[in-house]
C-alpha cells in the first residue's frame, strides 16, 4: 500500500502535495506564492502537521543539495523562513528541529553561497521569540561552525569578507537566541565563550585603520556597517552588555588568553581598545570584576617580559579611569597591594638580573630600562586608581603605601649589605613616587584628616634620610597636601618680585581645623625644614621645593603665631649659612641666603607692615649692589654666580632679628617670641638615627631646656653646660641603649631558644610566683589576736591561736 501511495500522486498525503506545489518547474521562477499561501494556511489550520511538513521539506532540501540543484534549495529555505515567521504554536519545536537540521546541512557545504544562505535563515530564526521553551535543543554545532566561518581564509577577498560577516552574524544570532533563556544551552560556559570571543577579537584585530574608534559610536556610515570589524565590535558589545555578574569571568578570560597567544600586550594599542569596549559595554556595577581579573592576570605574568607586564598595567590604568563612574570594588587595598608587590618584584628583577630572585638563574635576559618603564607604568596606574576613589579611601591608600616604605626608625626589616641598601633605596623611591602620584589628585579641606599623626611621622622621618632624591619626594608630597588652591604654579621659580599682586595668589583666612593642625604639628614641620636646609647634597630643586613649602604654609595654614615662627625659622636658616658650622659649599650657603631673601620679600608683602617691608626692601637693594650672589636671580640659574668671600660680608646685607622683632612688635606681633632665636627640639628619632649630621645639628643645651619646660615661650634661661651635665646626658642615652638591648635579647630568646628551655624557665618563674602567692594567702587568712592577748609558749615565744576557716566571721560583702 505504501508503494502504491508513493506512485499515485492523487493518493499522496495532502501536506506533501502542498509542499510539492510550491516548487515551480523552473527554479528561476522562484517560489509559487499562491501555493505558498495555501501551505501556510494549512499549517496554521493543522499545526500538528508542522513537524511532517518540516521533515518533508528537509528531505527535499537534502536531496537537492546532493544533486546540486541550488535553485530549489533556495526555494525550500524561503518556504521554511515564511513558515517559521507565520507559525507560533506549541508544535513549533518539532518543526524547528527540521529547520535546524537543514541549516546545518547548508553550513556544512563547501559552497560559500549556501553557507551564507544558511546563516541568513538562522539569523531570521534567532529573531523569533518562541512561546514555548525547548529543553533538548543544542547549538554546539552552530557555535563551532560560525566561529570557523569567522576565521575564513578564502582566496577571494570579497568572498572571504562575506563569509566572515556571516559567521559574526551567526554568532550574534546564537547569543540572542540563548542568552536570556535559562532553559536553553548555557552560552556563557567556557566551552562556548572560548570559541565566540576569540572569533570576534580576530575580526576586530584585522582593522584597516590604525586608529581605534570611539568607545561608544552613535552613528556609522553604510560602508562601515558592512565591515567585519564594525560588525564584530557591535556583536562583542551586545554580548558583554548581556553578561550578568556571574558570567563576567567567563567572558573576559578568553580575551586575556587571546592577547597572550597573539602577543598583543606589547604594542598595547589593540589591548587598550579591547578593554575600552569591554568597560563601556558591561554594566557599571561589574567594572571591578574586570579590574580584578586584570590584576590576577598581572600576577600570573609576573615573570613575563617587562614590556608585557607594562602593557597589562597600562590597560589597567585605562580601565580604572573608565570604571570611575562605577566601582573599583570592595577590596580596594588588595588592588594597591598587588600593584606594589609587582613594583617590588620589578626592583628585584632589575637588581638581580633574573626572574628567579632566589637562585639568580634565568633563561631570559632582563633589560633594566624596560623594568624602569614598567615601574613608571605601575606608578601611573596607582595614581589612576586612586583618582577614582572617594577622599576617605584615598587617605587609607596613602597610609597603606606609607606603611610599606622601609625606614630605619621603624620595626620594618632593613636589608644589610650593598645589595640590600640598593634594594631599600629603590623601594623607598618607588613607593614615595607612588605616594606622590596619589597625593597630587587628593583634595581635602581638613589638614588633620589629610595628614594624621602616624602618617605624618613616617613621612617626615623619610625627610631625614641622606638620599637627596628621597628628601625631594617627601617635600613634593607635603606640598601637594598643603596646596589646596593650586597656588604652587604661580611662584614655581624663586625670585624677589617687587609686587606679588601680579601672581594672583588665592589667599583665604586660616580655618579653625588648620589652626589646630599647625598648633599640633608646626614645630615638627619647621624642625624638618631646618634640618633639610643643612644638607650639603641639596640642589636647586630642593631649594625650590623648600621655598614653595614655606610660601604655601604662609598662604594656606598661617595665623599670626605661625607667621612669627616662619620668620624665626628663615632667620635661623640664614644663620646656618652665615656661621657655616656644617662646612657647607659656597653654592649651598648662597642658596640659603637667596631662599631667605625670597621668602622674607614675599611674606613682608603678604602681612603688609610698611616698616617691615621697608627693612626687607633695603637689605635686598643692598645685596643687589654689593652681593648679588646672595639673591635668587643670581643663584638659581643654569650657571650660578657665586662668591668665595662669604665670611667677609658686611652686616648691611643680612636680615637682623632685632630689627624685624622691633618693627613687627610695633604692629601687634609677639615681640618676645620674635626676638627669641629659633632652635629645633631634639627628639628620640634624632638620637637613634644613624645619620651623622643629626648629632651635630642640635646642642645638648636644647635637650635640657626642652625637658625642663614644655612651653618654650616661658622657659627659664639656659642652664650652663658643665662636665656633669654632659656626663648625665651621655649616661641617659647609654641607659636607654642598654634597656633596648635587654629587650632585644629577651625577644630573641623567645624566638630562637628550644621549647624545653623556655618551658623550664617559665616553670621556675611560675613556682616562685606560686610560693609568693601562698605567703600572701597565709597572711591574709591569719586571724586577728585574741582579746586576752597572746599566749606564751613553753619557750617564752608568743603564739596565736589558729581558728578554722569555717568558724571565721567575714563581712557580709565578702560572702557569696
Amino acid at each position: 500500500m505504501k508503494g502504491v501511495c508513493g506512485c499515485c500522486g492523487a493518493l499522496r498525503p495532502r501536506y506533501k502535495r502542498l509542499v510539492d506545489n510550491i516548487f515551480p518547474e523552473d527554479p528561476e521562477d522562484g517560489l509559487v506564492k499562491t501555493n505558498m499561501e495555501k501551505l501556510t494556511f494549512y499549517a496554521l489550520s493543522a499545526p500538528e502537521k508542522l513537524d511532517r511538513i518540516g521533515a518533508y521539506l528537509s528531505e527535499r532540501l537534502i536531496r537537492d543539495v546532493s544533486r546540486h540543484r541550488y535553485g530549489y534549495v533556495c526555494i525550500a529555505m524561503e518556504a521554511l523562513d515564511q513558515l517559521l515567521m507565520a507559525c507560533h504554536c506549541q508544535s513549533i519545536n518539532l518543526f524547528v528541529e527540521s529547520f535546524l537540521k537543514m541549516v546545518a546541512k547548508l553550513l556544512e557545504s563547501e559552497k560559500p553561497n549556501l553557507q551564507i544562505l544558511g546563516t541568513n535563515s538562522f539569523v531570521k530564526f534567532a529573531n523569533i521569540e518562541e512561546d514555548t521553551p525547548s529543553y533538548h535543543r543544542s547549538y554546539d554545532f552552530f557555535v563551532s561552525r560560525f566561529s570557523e566561518m569567522c576565521h575564513s581564509s578564502h582566496d577571494d577577498l570579497e568572498i572571504r569578507t562575506k563569509i566572515r560577516m556571516s559567521g559574526i552574524k551567526g554568532l550574534q544570532g546564537v547569543v540572542r537566541k540563548t542568552v536570556n533563556d535559562e532553559l536553553q544551552a548555557n552560552i556563557w560556559d567556557p566551552q562556548h565563550m572560548d570559541k565566540i570571543v576569540p572569533s570576534l577579537l580576530f575580526n576586530l584585530q584585522h582593522v584597516e585603520e590604525a586608529e581605534s574608534r570611539s568607545p561608544s559610536p552613535l552613528q556609522a556610515t553604510e560602508k562601515e556597517k558592512e565591515s567585519p570589524t564594525e560588525l564584530a565590535e557591535r556583536c562583542l558589545r551586545e554580548l558583554l552588555g548581556r553578561a550578568a555578574y556571574g558570567n563576567i569571568k567567563n567572558a573576559i578570560t578568553p580575551v586575556l588568553i587571546h592577547l597572550d597567544n597573539h602577543s598583543l600586550w606589547e604594542p598595547k594599542i589593540f589591548a587598550t581598545r579591547c578593554f575600552r569596549i569591554i568597560m563601556y559595554s558591561i554594566q557599571p556595577q561589574h567594572s571591578h570584576l574586570v579590574i580584578q581579573q586584570l590584576l590576577g592576570h598581572l600576577d600570573a605574568n609576573s615573570k613575563s617580559a617587562a614590556t608585557v607586564r607594562a602593557g597589562i598595567v597600562e590597560v589597567l590604568s585605562e580601565a580604572a579611569v573608565i570604571a570611575a563612574s562605577g566601582s573599583v570594588g570592595p577590596t580596594v587595598l588588595e588592588v594597591f597591594n598587588t600593584l606594589l608587590r609587582q613594583l617590588r618584584l620589578s626592583i628585584d628583577y632589575a637588581l638581580t638580573g633574573s626572574y628567579n630572585c632566589i637562585t639568580g638563574v634565568s633563561s631570559k635576559i632582563i633589560k633594566e630600562h624596560e623594568e624602569r618603564m614598567f615601574q613608571e607604568a605601575v606608578i601611573k596606574t596607582i595614581g589612576s586608581f586612586a583618582s577614582t576613589l572617594p577622599t576617605y579611601q584615598q587617605s587609607e591608600v596613602m597610609a597603606f603605601i606609607m606603611n610599606k616604605v622601609p625606614l630605619p626608625s621603624t620595626q620594618q626589616s632593613i636589608e644589610a649589605g650593598k645589595a640590600g641598601e640598593n634594594r631599600n633605596r629603590l623601594t623607598q623611591i618607588m613607593l614615595l613616587k607612588s605616594l606622590l602620584q596619589v597625593s597630587v589628585g587628593f583634595q581635602c579641606s581638613n589638614m588633620l584628616t589629610a595628614l594624621p599623626s602616624a602618617f605624618l611621622d613616617r613621612l617626615l622621618s623619610a625627610a631625614l634620610m641622606e638620599d637627596a632624591e628621597i628628601r625631594l619626594f617627601v617635600l613634593e608630597i607635603l606640598i601637594s597636601f598643603i596646596d589646596r588652591h593650586d597656588n604652587r604654579q604661580k611662584f614655581s621659580t624663586i625670585s624677589t618680585i617687587s609686587d606679588i599682586s601680579v601672581l594672583k595668589l588665592k589667599v583665604e583666612k586660616c580655618s579653625r581645623q588648620d589652626s589646630v593642625f599647625m598648633k599640633k604639628h608646626s614645630q615638627q614641620l619647621f624642625r624638618h625644614i631646618y634640618l633639610i636646609c643643612k644638607e650639603e647634597s641639596n640642589i636647586q630643586a630642593h631649594y625650590e621645593a623648600l621655598y614653595s613649602m614655606l610660601v604655601l604654609i604662609s598662604i594656606e595654614l598661617a595665623n599670626e603665631e605661625v607667621v612669627v615662627d616662619l620668620i624665626r625659622l628663615v632667620l635661623a636658616v640664614q644663620e646656618i649659612a652665615q656661621i657655616n658650622e656644617d662646612n657647607l659649599t659656597a653654592y649651598n650657603r648662597c642658596a640659603l641666603f637667596a631662599l631667605g631673601a625670597a621668602y622674607l620679600n614675599l611674606i613682608s608683602q603678604l602681612i603688609t607692615v610698611p616698616t617691615f617691608c621697608q627693612h626687607i626692601h633695603e637689605v635686598i637693594q643692598m645685596r643687589q649692589k654689593e652681593a648679588p650672589y646672595l639673591l635668587p636671580e643670581d643663584v638659581f640659574v643654569e650657571k650660578p654666580r657665586l662668591s668665595k668671600s662669604l665670611d667677609r660680608l658686611g652686616p648691611e646685607v643680612f636680615f637682623w632679628q632685632s630689627k624685624i622683632s622691633e618693627v613687627l612688635g610695633g604692629s601687634g606681633y609677639n615681640a618676645d617670641r620674635l626676638s627669641t632665636p629659633y632652635v629645633p627640639q631634639l627628639t628620640d628619632e634624632d638620637r637613634l638615627s644613624k645619620r651623622k649630621s643629626i648629632g651635630e645639628t642640635i646642642s645638648l643645651q636644647v635637650e635640657v631646656e626642652s625637658r625642663n619646660s614644655p612651653e618654650r615661650e616661658q622657659r627659664a634661661p639656659a642652664e650652663e653646660i658643665t662636665y656633669e651635665t654632659l656626663k648625665k646626658a651621655i649616661d641617659s642615652v647609654a641607659v636607654e641603649e642598654q634597656e633596648r638591648e635587654r629587650r632585644r635579647q629577651v625577644v630573641e630568646k623567645f624566638q630562637k631558644a628550644p621549647f624545653e628551655e623556655i618551658a623550664a624557665h617559665c616553670g621556675a618563674r611560675a613556682t616562685l610566683l606560686q610560693s609568693k602567692l601562698n605567703q600572701i594567702f597565709e597572711i591574709t587568712i591569719r586571724p586577728p589576736p585574741s582579746p586576752s592577748g597572746t599566749i606564751t609558749a613553753a619557750y617564752g615565744q608568743p603564739q596565736n591561736h589558729s581558728i578554722p576557716v569555717y568558724e571565721m566571721k567575714f563581712p557580709d560583702l565578702c560572702v557569696y
